[in-house]
């Protein structure tokens, strides 16, 4: 799990895959934050994003870096708790200008049953379960 953590921050930017119904819809997140032993992220409620999850939270998420790309395969569940979510905002403190733990808006999920691929062109994948 600290890999993958390690792996999309360095990468910056990773894609969130959700489904609306029976669409696929992609697009881009930047947080990844290790609490309490788990791998979480986090949106705001209102987003189209957190309603497609609560629909079915079953999500992939892919990041390319330095020649390599991740894919993370796995189920969300949301944690209403509010240091979950001040940890995820005590990490990344530019949210804080949009976001407050107790503002109704600011959700975190973690992810469970992962699996993570980490693939290349010059290596085989190699693939960790958290």
């Amino acid at each position: 799990m600290e890999r993958v953590e390690k792996f999309l921050k360095e990468a910056g930017t990773y894609y969130l895959a959700t489904v609306d119904g029976d669409q696929p819809k992609v697009r881009p997140f930047g947080t990844a934050h290790i609490f309490e032993g788990k791998l979480y992220i986090q949106t705001g409620k209102v987003k189209d994003v957190s309603k497609q999850i609560h629909a079915n939270p079953k999500v992939e998420i892919c990041a390319f870096k330095g020649g390599e790309w991740l894919r993370v395969a796995g189920t969300l569940v949301e944690d209403d708790r509010l240091e979950a979510k001040q940890s995820m905002l005590d990490a990344y403190p530019s949210l804080q200008g949009m976001y407050k733990a107790d503002d109704g808006n600011t959700e975190v999920f973690y992810i469970k049953d992962a699996t993570a691929t980490f693939s290349s062109f010059t290596h085989e994948p190699e693939v960790e379960k958290f």
